[in-house]
């Protein structure tokens, strides 16, 4: 492995500088400090149509996404072609489309309200959502922001990388990152669920974003569990979406300081 680490790093760097690290032109990423620890999400304040502040209600929805059925094995993938990906999986990487937890439930689920919010507007919030790229992979492989919300893109590795999102409702943008701690920042302008962002120097590395215009979302992590805090009093369409069993939609009713819960199953393929 360390014979041939010298001569697989050099072509890809050079040919993703050849080739524009993936079909669009590559945007200037500046070097800064190292990654931080990312902030929790905070909701943001809604505002009427006039752009006066309002404050938010006091209803909740939670649940959790079950999966039922036998669970594909996660596949593994293969990094060889890149040893500076491989060494830091001595034990082998695995694929995240589809993992599931001990409990039978589903992680990597975007959770949010995607109707009955209608006449309210809420502020992007100012602390950006972080995404790194470590160990060759995206990390989270899911995650939730809203529009305008600064998206920091992070380096964490000691190879070339380049970060190409293609949303159908923004403007899209395809990053090279060749040195680690390279920062970026970028945001979108539109609503979409869901945006793929991919990297064309290592094939296997594909990660998805929920770009929502409200602050009502959530992935669902080792438990399967989300809770939409802070909700209006209203009446709501909640859809949950998963890369590979698609979407469901549950309705539901909440009165100011209420607690609902809906349940989602999608079953295993």
């Amino acid at each position: 492995m360390s014979g041939s680490r010298r001569l697989t790093v050099l072509p890809f760097f050079v040919i993703a500088a050849a080739i524009g690290c993936g079909s669009g032109r590559p945007q200037d990423a500046s070097a800064k400090d190292d990654a931080g620890v990312a902030k929790p999400i905070q909701l943001a304040a809604a505002t009427t149509d006039a752009g006066t502040s309002a404050s938010q209600g006091s209803a909740t929805v939670n649940g959790s996404i079950k999966l039922t059925g036998t669970p594909p094995a996660p596949a593994p993938i293969k990094m060889d072609a890149d040893p500076q990906c491989a060494l830091q999986h001595k034990d082998g990487a695995k694929s995240e489309d589809v993992v599931a937890n001990p409990n039978g439930t589903l992680r990597n689920v975007f959770v949010y309200v995607k109707d009955g919010l209608s006449g309210k507007t809420f502020p992007a919030p100012k602390d950006p959502v972080k995404l790194d790229q470590h160990g060759c992979q995206y990390s989270p492989h899911v995650l939730g922001m809203q529009v305008n919300q600064p998206i920091e893109i992070i380096n964490d590795d000691s190879t070339l990388h380049n970060v190409n999102c293609k949303p159908t409702k923004s403007k899209g943008f395809n990053i090279a990152q060749p040195t680690a701690g390279m920062k970026s920042s970028k945001t979108f302008t539109a609503p979409e669920v869901m945006v793929k962002c991919a990297c064309n120097v290592h094939p296997w590395m594909h990660m998805y974003i929920g770009v929502t215009d409200n602050p009502f979302y959530a992935v669902t992590g080792d438990d399967g569990s989300f809770s939409l805090k802070g909700l209006p009093a209203g009446q709501y369409t909640v859809e949950a979406w998963h890369e590979k069993y698609g979407t469901q939609t549950q309705q539901v009713t909440v009165a100011d300081g209420e607690t609902k819960s809906v349940g989602f199953e999608f079953k295993a393929q």
